[in-house]
């Protein structure tokens, strides 16, 4: 605040912090007020922010567990929205010949907690386990999931790159990929070829294989149909581009070629810059992108959608 003109003054009720303003401050010393506590309202707000919203949450049909506690601990009412239905790829062939070869291998690279449990289950039918695996063979995982279920299994990541995107794993990877043999386990279809095509251009050998496969389910449940079909949902949030082209699927057979329009006033939100790509490609728009990439970011950005 400018000082006032020469010759004029301010009142001590013109500047509360003046002491002279308060008799029982002793002179020279301010007069400090203590903070009042946050109103009620505003603490419930930060605490719970999505009280009140009805969020429609896509994920696997055997992980809805976990993203409907976070969602319902931020105050959202849940709409499950199962998008995929988890289960084994075509052939298990190439997954069996690539682990009974484990030891010729430098790395194994997870990016998805299914991969994870596929390889243990694979691994466990040979009477091995990954916390059991070959001492030179290492880890590198992407995501906080995979890696806390590398750890639930006595075989924690080597290394997991500081952002939960495969872009990371690639910009921040340890060592240099020349001479390496890596095998990428992943999903049969719809997953992205970048960690082989990038490692590939660096010199190491690449063995990508089937470790399961993300199918789409018959249909959605009954309550979120009808949430939709009323205009009750606030948002959907989305966790992978599968789940957003078996969203639109779904969304088609149900309501037929007027489907996109029940998404009017509805937040899409996505938890990463691929999946929201397939938003953008598939619906048109996504209005929010969880950071960092995980489900306490899709929290975060529906909260901050919705605001």
């Amino acid at each position: 605040m400018p000082e006032p003109p020469n010759g004029s003054s301010r009142s001590g009720l013109d500047n509360p912090s003046d002491p002279a303003s308060d008799p029982a401050s002793p002179a020279g010393q301010p007069n400090h007020l203590p903070l009042a506590p946050p109103p009620a309202a505003a603490r419930h707000q930060r605490e719970r922010p999505l009280a009140g919203r009805r969020i429609a949450v896509t994920r696997a049909e055997q992980q809805l567990g976990a993203a409907r506690h976070l969602f319902e601990q931020a105050g959202a009412q849940v709409f499950d929205l199962p998008a995929l239905v988890i289960g084994p790829p075509d052939h298990w062939g190439p997954l069996d010949d690539a682990l009974a070869d484990l030891e010729d291998f430098h790395w194994l690279i997870v990016s998805s907690a299914n991969g994870v449990e596929a390889v243990e289950a694979r691994l466990q039918r040979q009477g091995r386990s990954l916390a059991r695996r070959p001492a030179s063979l290492k880890i590198a995982a992407v995501g906080r999931k995979t890696a806390a279920q590398l750890e639930a299994l006595g075989a924690p990541a080597d290394f997991v790159p500081p952002a939960f995107v495969a872009d990371s794993l690639i910009d921040h990877f340890p060592v240099s990929g020349w001479g390496l043999r890596l095998l990428l386990p992943r999903v049969q279809s719809g997953g992205r070829t970048l960690l082989a095509e990038a490692f590939g251009e660096a010199g190491a050998r690449v063995v990508e294989v089937a470790a399961y496969e993300s199918r789409c389910p018959t249909s959605l449940p009954t309550a979120t149909l009808a949430a939709l079909d009323a205009g009750g949902l606030d948002a959907i949030t989305f966790s992978s581009g599968k789940t957003v082209r078996h969203t639109a699927q779904l969304l088609e057979a149900h309501f037929g070629a007027t489907w996109l329009e029940q998404l009017n006033g509805v937040a899409l939100v996505s938890i990463g810059p691929q999946t929201s790509r397939s938003c953008l490609e598939i619906l048109g728009r996504f209005d929010g992108e969880a950071n960092p990439h995980d489900l306490d970011g899709l929290v975060a950005a529906c909260a901050h959608c919705l605001a």
